[in-house]
């Protein structure tokens, strides 16, 4: 079968064979449909992030995937399921995460990650996961399947947001969202949709005319640029926020945004940062913290229960939206064009089959 991998020494996706993969007892074969292409698979072909499985010169790609079951092989699903996996799976041995049923809550090098840390990921036209890792979707959503990952990355912040606040009464009503790439769309749709946030706003670094902004206002969210008012201005020039989604990785903003926050607010960090020294003023941020009542929480990964409910967040999502927001689907013999990355890309992914639905 073909795969999309990146290779030891190179800085390019390149297509492979590889064996078409045997299922194991317990695991069902998965023929591909879609994988979606996202800002982690840059920096794993860059080579500032992840790592190859023991004894490879090669991983393959993809961790945002959906597929049809070919083969169940005794597990629960049927042949013809569409299902989505999950990301991360034990490594040697397992550890007691896992046997929690808690792999998010791993912290690193206690987990492998399919596509981009330890283990092969889903760029091929065939993959096999254990059945504990698959979630059966909908055939309506087959198409936009590849989305359900990134979506339960903003479940589980999400969640964990609310659990950090849940000793009080906590009625939130402004958010903002640093970063106006597609997880940022996908979680300002979601926290307009789902959450019911009153005022909404999405930082970015664009200029106009740009289809980011374009969806951002198409929201009824407010575009803030960030190179006329950072995040540590946007109280005075806008208003204090009881929620702030971080999904740059730009470090400054994890600090900048306990200035941000209004009273009891909660800021989730998501973005993974390199080696950055700067000076901050680490007096005032704690004594921000403390007296008024505001937190500043992490979250990587999601497992299960997040799939499930991001299933039920695409489904509700409008079709202008899920439209405009995946801007190419490319096939496998034009694959590359799927990691290209201009100013008209929001969000891409490689079609390695086309779903038949069953009669």
């Amino acid at each position: 079968m073909r795969a999309i991998a990146v290779k030891k020494g190179e800085r390019r996706p390149v297509l492979v064979d590889k064996p078409r993969p045997e299922p194991e007892t317990g695991e069902a074969l998965v023929r591909t449909l879609r994988v979606g292409v996202d800002g982690t698979d840059h920096e794993v072909i860059s080579g500032g992030h992840g790592g190859f499985p023991d004894g490879e010169d090669h991983l393959v790609l993809g961790h945002e995937a959906v597929g049809v079951v070919e083969d169940p092989n005794g597990t629960r699903f049927e042949a013809g399921d569409v299902v989505v996996p999950t990301v991360r799976r034990p490594p040697n041995g397992g550890n007691e995460y896992f046997e929690r049923g808690e792999p998010d809550m791993a912290p690193e090098g206690m987990y492998h990650e399919r596509g981009i840390v330890g283990e092969h990921g889903f760029m091929a036209e065939y993959f096999v996961s254990h059945e504990q890792y698959l979630v059966q979707i909908p055939e309506s959503l087959t198409d936009l399947g590849f989305l359900i990952e990134p979506i339960s990355i903003t479940e589980k912040a999400v969640e964990l947001a609310y659990a950090s606040r849940s000793s009080f009464t906590w009625e939130p009503e402004s958010a903002i969202v640093l970063g106006n790439g597609s997880l940022g769309l996908l979680t300002l749709a979601l926290l307009r949709d789902k959450l019911g946030y009153d005022r909404l706003y999405c930082l970015g670094r664009r200029d106009r005319l740009d289809p980011t902004i374009d969806i951002i206002e198409k929201l009824g969210a407010t575009y803030v640029d960030s190179r006329e008012t950072p995040v540590s201005a946007v109280p005075d020039e806008f208003e204090s926020m009881d929620l702030v989604y971080e999904a740059t990785g730009y470090a400054k903003h994890a600090f900048d945004s306990v200035r941000a926050l209004a009273p009891n607010g909660v800021a989730t960090l998501l973005g993974v940062p390199g080696s950055w020294e700067f000076e901050i003023d680490g007096g005032e941020i704690h004594k921000e913290i403390v007296l008024h009542n505001k937190a500043l929480l992490g979250s990587v990964n999601s497992h299960v229960k997040h799939f499930e409910s991001a299933v039920d967040t695409l489904a509700a999502y409008p079709e202008w939206f899920t439209d405009d927001l995946v801007t190419s689907v490319c096939d496998l013999d034009n694959f590359a064009a799927a990691f290209e990355d201009d100013d008209t890309t929001i969000k891409t992914a490689v079609q390695f089959s086309t779903y038949e639905e069953r009669r």
